[in-house]
């Protein structure tokens, strides 16, 4: 008997999380292995009721478009999954499946030197209203950002703003709104932190590029795109040649898995490959 837990979503072939856990299990040398599962949408019951009674199976991580749509059929919640209102990892606890969210944690990861730091005003431009959205926004309120939320109907952006944050002073905007150039004198932006990040699957391979003209960003933002397949986004491109800086989005991914791995096999990932885990998955 092998336990394994694996990702669903529909697509799926393209996920990078096998490869992922499948390092980690191969350095710690345990008896277990790590798949992908396509679950149409309408199949997330009939994917859970079977794994209930597969005694190896130890969960699985969510992708799109499960986020949300699967949390009706689990029996409970971690507070944060339930406060962002987002599932990407489903794991067993005795009898019941409970859902819990590594996305906020995975994000904020590879901003843990940055948010360190004392600054005087924290904005990040967040672009997409989806579920990935939901963990990126509610990590950053936590962290003390106001939050400029772009999506294709600014009333959706604006009701998750008010759910996540009901008392924040945060922005909805629509998406085209960064689309074109803009002729806006930033204000002395000495000792802010600011963010712009692509949240949205726009940009991933089989999807258009999404359309950001860098003039909307203060002097000293940092570009953050959670897309992984292609890793070098056209969004990250430009905001290289535009003197940004810049995070791809396997920095969250392997956070986010991290997270989840240890509550799968109950043995922390070996964080201390990731140089040669990033090299595998780029190759």
């Amino acid at each position: 008997m092998t336990a394994y837990a694996e990702v669903i979503g529909d697509p799926i072939a393209q996920s990078k999380s096998p490869a992922i856990h499948r390092f980690w299990i191969e350095k710690l040398g345990l008896d277990a292995d790590y798949r992908a599962h396509r679950v149409p949408e309408g199949g997330l019951a009939d994917y859970l009721e079977a794994r209930r009674t597969d005694l190896d199976w130890r969960g699985c991580n969510v992708t799109m478009p499960h986020k949300q749509a699967i949390m009706p059929l689990l029996d409970r919640f971690e507070p944060l999954a339930r406060q962002v209102g987002a599932v990407n990892t489903v794991v067993r606890e005795d009898e019941a499946l409970v859902g819990r969210n590594t996305d906020v944690a995975g994000f904020l990861e590879p901003l843990g030197g940055t948010l360190g730091e004392r600054h005087l005003f924290r904005m990040a431009r967040v672009l997409g209203t989806g579920g990935a959205a939901r963990g990126i926004v509610a990590g950053l309120v936590r962290e003390g950002f106001t939050i400029v939320l772009a999506g294709r109907d600014p009333a959706k952006a604006r009701a998750l703003l008010e759910e996540l944050d009901p008392d924040g002073e945060h922005h909805a905007v629509a998406l085209v709104h960064f689309a074109e150039p803009t002729e806006f004198a930033f204000d002395d932006r000495q000792g802010c932190c600011d963010l712009v990040v692509n949240a949205s699957p726009l940009g991933m391979r089989g999807q258009p590029p999404l359309a950001f003209d860098w003039s909307h960003a203060p002097p000293g933002s940092v570009a953050y795109d959670i897309v992984t397949d292609p890793l070098q986004t056209r969004f990250l491109a430009d905001a290289h040649a535009a003197g940004f800086a810049t995070i791809d989005g396997l920095s969250m991914l392997i956070g986010q898995a991290a997270a989840a791995f240890e509550q799968f096999f109950g043995a922390p990932a070996p964080r201390e490959h990731d140089a040669e885990l990033r090299d595998r998955l780029t190759r």
